[in-house]
């Protein structure tokens, strides 16, 4: 197979994750597993964000190397943690709820969320990304950043951004994260903070 230069493996089949990526990184072209014939899955059960990503990063990249590609790996672990919650969810974000191992949808996540934070005046509120990019074996670089803001009172109607974007208010401007466009929110984000950071490795 061809191997393209500029050329990064994301861990997920997150189009959003992709897309947001792809923004960021110019210059790189952003492929995911699934486009090189891989099945890739990795069980998040670390107990930090750094754990969770270097794991999916180093599991990727056994992945590609398997296969003949000597693509770099680069994966990312995000949460939204709330003061009022004790940092809940975390690094359990996006299994907030569920039960039985049956995850709620986004939607379902941000109801639990709001219900939790009926009453609650403290809404202060930050999302992680660490993201890290694996070059080999025992070569890899990591980024971990964080946007902070609050918990809205309700969600967004504004139909945009994915996850816990149309609960997280940014107080300064009034608006949530699932209003903003995605060029002014790859300049405010965190994992487009984390990704500028890995940028600046990939080409200083």
């Amino acid at each position: 197979m061809t191997q393209e230069k500029n050329t990064l493996v994301l861990a997920t089949g997150n189009e959003h994750k992709r897309r947001e990526l792809s923004g960021i990184l110019a210059g790189f072209k952003i492929l995911v597993p699934g486009e090189l014939g891989i099945a890739f899955e990795f069980d998040e059960t670390g107990s930090t964000y750094l754990e969770n990503s270097l794991g999916k990063a180093m599991t990727l990249h056994r992945a590609l190397t398997a296969h003949g590609l000597e693509y770099p790996a680069i994966a990312d672990d995000s949460g939204l943690s709330v003061e009022a919650l004790d940092g809940a969810p975390g690094i359990h974000s996006a299994r907030f709820g569920a039960e039985a191992g049956s995850r709620l949808s986004s939607p379902e996540r941000n109801r639990l969320l709001l219900d939790a934070m009926k009453g609650v005046t403290d809404r202060k509120a930050f999302f992680v990304c660490c993201m890290v990019l694996v070059y080999g074996s025992y070569r890899f670089s990591t980024a971990q950043e964080t946007w902070e803001g609050e918990i809205a009172e309700r969600p967004s109607s504004a139909g945009g951004g994915f996850g816990y974007d149309p609960v997280f208010l940014l107080p300064d401007r009034g608006i949530t994260a699932a209003d903003l466009s995605e060029d002014e929110k790859n300049a405010l984000s965190h994992r487009a903070r984390a990704a500028r950071r890995i940028l600046r490795l990939l080409t200083g």
